[in-house]
């Protein structure tokens, strides 16, 4: 077993897709950040990287077999076993793991490039493991609270996450509103349309607007959001926790 030490990592909870575990240029000073002792590292196949990448499912039996306790964090003077924490890659693509002891990929971290760049080499002559999924070949659905990476494409860390926010909001809507909110909601973001508007029907207005907002992120999508969460505390502490400071931590090389 091949394992790196001294191993930064920012560790993101619960995503199942990897558009949210973000790369260390987007990393922010408020994050998570640590620095693991040893690492194990797996090198595997890329449809197995893309499984753990986007998805929170369990991991291969065989895998979490041959990481067991072959990863530590340094707290304090202690030296602590990690139960399931491992460093896989394809080859070109890398990400750390965490099952904080369950059997999915609750935590997941990209490398500082520098890392990257020292992983890769390690296992240009590696070949990949070989772990048995019978359920590695299903396509996963993409919706609108788990939103296709294309419409992510190009974004930074805060448009993504005011995104997910401005969809989480559209969703609700979705639920919770009448016939004629949401023709005015449509209107709001689309006021050329109103007489066409005025036509549509529930279901219809609700997919047309969707199917427009969900193209790229202005500033036009950003005061739209804002104006359609604002009153629901929920929401609007979620907008609060991105407003912060966006400056990315610049004291890990």
């Amino acid at each position: 077993m091949l394992h790196m030490r001294d191993v930064w990592v920012n560790w993101f909870e619960g995503e199942e897709n990897g558009y949210n575990v973000c790369e260390f240029f987007e990393w922010r000073k408020e994050d998570r950040i640590e620095l693991l002792d040893q690492v194990a590292v797996v090198k595997i196949h890329e449809n197995l990287f893309d499984y753990i990448e986007n998805s929170l499912q369990e991991l291969p039996e065989e895998l979490l077999a041959d990481v067991y306790k072959q990863s530590y964090i340094r707290r304090k003077s202690q030296r602590v076993e990690l139960e399931y924490c491992f460093l896989a890659t394809d080859g070109n693509r890398t990400i750390v793991v965490d099952t904080i002891g369950y059997h999915t990929p609750v935590r997941k971290s990209r490398l500082v490039p520098r890392q990257e760049q020292q992983l890769l080499e390690l296992v240009s002559g590696e070949p990949p493991r070989e772990y048995y999924m019978d359920y590695l070949d299903c396509e996963k659905q993409y919706h609108i609270l788990s939103p296709d990476p294309a419409l992510m494409k190009g974004l930074i860390r805060k448009e993504r996450q005011l995104k997910q926010i401005l969809f989480m909001a559209l969703d609700q809507l979705y639920h919770d509103a009448e016939e004629a909110e949401i023709r005015y909601w449509y209107t709001e973001w689309a006021p050329d349309k109103y007489l066409e508007i005025q036509q549509m029907n529930f279901e219809e207005a609700w997919n047309a607007l969707y199917r427009d907002i969900q193209v790229s992120w202005s500033k036009k999508h950003e005061e739209y959001c804002l104006t359609m969460i604002k009153g629901q505390p929920f929401f609007e502490k979620l907008w609060e926790l991105q407003q912060q400071d966006d400056n990315v931590k610049k004291n890990v090389r």
